[in-house]
């Protein structure tokens, strides 16, 4: 078995529903398809014409959206297509048939951005890199994610954090940042351009990463209060923090002491000013909205 789980996630467009995946479904590609012939490279998307309500087929990297005519109610329809997904690719399906040009180079682009952390720089890509944040302190940590292996072998290169569609570098001092963007970037580019694998599926070290599985599990052993930490740290404070190229998890609630800590990595881990974006933000948001339950937050560099 493939283990692959479907989710169904409505959209904008009461047509249009996406059914995404716990996996990548294709190595940065993405397909349109308008009917069965045209979907001649894809034996799912051919598989799902044979509905007579399916109007057009779109496969992105780690999902399935699909469009469909008015003859039918999404949701008398979704709940099956989902489980249909699901088994096609369970049962090792073919999302998509390799393109005939193997050099056929994929377009993209990488553009580096600055963090409040002077050590760390975020390189964005327009491609979906991971489904789960993953960071390697090390080369031995990164034997199986083959792009942060060959960046290991930049001398400058300390520490690499992973998540969504972007990377963020930590580097040693031996090198300026001026001096060294351009060369990874373009690094970074042409990797991801000749269609090779990030990470390889499913062999990720639990050491170096924050699968998405374990948090299910995590937050059925939590405490009321607890899940409202992580509910908070969710909602409010991981975005900004992954804007700056960073991550924050929850770690422990002692409920004597009143204390939290969380798990910083990526740009936070290390960075001057999270000392001060813990006290004057984090602790003072977590004292206002649970007040007399939190009086002290602190910080373990992951």
């Amino acid at each position: 078995m493939q283990d692959f789980n479907i989710s169904i996630q409505p959209t904008t467009k009461p047509t249009i529903v996406k059914f995404e995946a716990n996996k990548f479904l294709t190595k940065h590609e993405s397909f349109e398809f308008h009917n069965i012939e045209e979907a001649a490279r894809s034996p799912l998307a051919q598989q799902l014409f044979h509905l007579p309500f399916i109007k057009t087929v779109y496969i992105a990297q780690n999902f399935v959206a699909i469009e469909k005519y008015n003859i039918v109610h999404w949701k008398d329809v979704q709940q099956e297509i989902a489980e249909q997904i699901e088994a096609f690719l369970n049962n090792g399906g073919i999302v998509a048939h390799p393109s005939e040009n193997e050099n056929q180079k994929i377009p993209v682009t990488v553009y580096a951005e600055t963090t409040p952390n002077p050590t760390v720089m975020k390189f964005v890509s327009n491609k979906k890199l991971v489904l789960q944040t993953v960071e390697f302190k090390n080369i031995d940590e990164a034997k199986n994610a083959p792009l942060v292996k060959e960046l290991f072998h930049f001398p400058f290169v300390k520490e690499v954090f992973l998540d969504e569609n972007y990377l963020s570098i930590t580097k040693y001092d031996i090198a300026e940042w001026d001096e060294i963007t351009s060369e990874l970037r373009e690094f970074i580019r042409q990797y991801l351009e000749q269609g090779k694998d990030v990470l390889l599926e499913d062999e990720i070290s639990p050491k170096a990463s924050n699968t998405s599985e374990e948090q299910p599990i995590q937050k059925v052993k939590l405490d009321d209060t607890s899940a409202e930490i992580v509910a908070i740290l969710d909602e409010y404070i991981k975005p900004a923090v992954a804007s700056d190229g960073g991550n924050i998890m929850f770690d422990s609630y002692d409920p004597e002491e009143k204390l939290v800590k969380v798990i910083l990595q990526g740009a936070c881990s290390g960075c001057p000013s999270s000392t001060f974006t813990l006290k004057n933000g984090i602790e003072n948001m977590l004292k206002e909205m649970l007040q007399g339950k939190v009086e002290k937050v602190e910080a373990i560099n992951g």
